[in-house]
């Protein structure tokens, strides 16, 4: 039964994120543009190239020094496509960043030590750094759009054609840059947010630990497929994962719920539409998944 409770958190979880991401994306968005005329993409390239695996690890440090969520990461992989860096090396960071940022892994280690939240890191890295191995192999970067490797256009001139116009800042430019990225964006954004919000207030968390205890021979899939929609932010996946663990879930099956909540975001499976053609978001997901479900046995046999 719908509660005026229910939509009460729906609605204001989706005012909270739609500032929140919008203002993360934005920002990221000018950030890695100002980056950019500071580091030509032939240093980009230098530093995420394969060279004896380095470009990899220099992936993984990227992503665990740099506190983005997974929808957070899609302006940063932008600016990577377009300065032209390792496919493969790229794929490391879209995977790493969202599982390493360092409120997850602060949060992780404060409520479940540091031993849970070693095997956590070394997880993650390490999946992370064989999986854009392994599709830069495949050779998966076929399917990239195009677009994504073009800078957007600055919008036309209008009503100015034809008359001498000051040249523009950098300031200026950098700005027309983030806001034609944000505005191709914009429907694959508030559409994410709209439905991960409903999820948000209208699944209860008494449902989660009923199909993903310990009594449930499926609990670590289950937890795995269920955090993709479930995630809504990083700072609430652990104390979320907490509470569910209070509630009768198996620890297990939180390792796996995390991994695929803060690794694969309803939102930013959404937002990558823009960016990736179908298998590249099936192999995408298929690697979360993996990585989760992997964890959560693992965990299991080693804890």
């Amino acid at each position: 039964m719908i509660t005026h409770d229910m939509l009460a958190e729906a609605f204001s979880m989706f005012l909270l994120l739609s500032v929140e991401l919008t203002a993360l994306f934005l920002l990221i968005s000018y950030g890695v543009g100002y980056l950019q005329t500071r580091l030509p993409p032939q240093r980009i390239q230098k530093i995420l190239s394969d060279q004896h695996g380095r470009g990899y690890l220099a992936a993984t440090f990227l992503g665990a020094i740099t506190p983005f969520c997974s929808c957070s990461t899609i302006p940063f992989l932008k600016g990577l496509l377009r300065a032209q860096a390792g496919f493969g090396t790229m794929m490391v960071f879209l995977f790493a960043s969202p599982l390493l940022n360092p409120i997850i892994i602060g949060l992780f280690a404060v409520t479940f030590g540091l031993e849970v939240t070693l095997f956590y890191f070394t997880m993650a890295m390490g999946v992370s750094v064989l999986a854009g191995i392994t599709l830069e192999k495949l050779g998966f970067e076929r399917y990239v759009k195009p677009q994504s490797y073009e800078a957007p256009e600055a919008p036309g001139c209008g009503s100015t054609c034809g008359k001498k116009t000051p040249p523009m800042s950098l300031h200026q430019t950098l700005w027309r840059s983030t806001w034609a990225d944000f505005k191709a964006v914009f429907p694959y954004l508030f559409g994410g947010i709209a439905i991960g919000s409903l999820i948000y207030g209208f699944m209860p968390t008494e449902f989660v630990a009923q199909v993903a205890s310990d009594s449930n021979p499926l609990a670590i899939p289950i937890a795995a497929v269920i955090g993709i929609p479930l995630y809504i932010r990083a700072e609430a996946v652990i104390p979320l994962s907490a509470a569910l663990a209070a509630k009768g879930m198996g620890l297990g099956a939180v390792m796996s719920l995390i991994i695929g909540s803060a690794g694969a975001s309803l939102t930013e499976v959404i937002l990558l539409k823009s960016i990736f053609k179908n298998p590249m978001i099936a192999a995408f997901l298929f690697v979360i998944l993996t990585m989760a479900i992997s964890a959560g046995f693992l965990y299991v046999l080693l804890f």
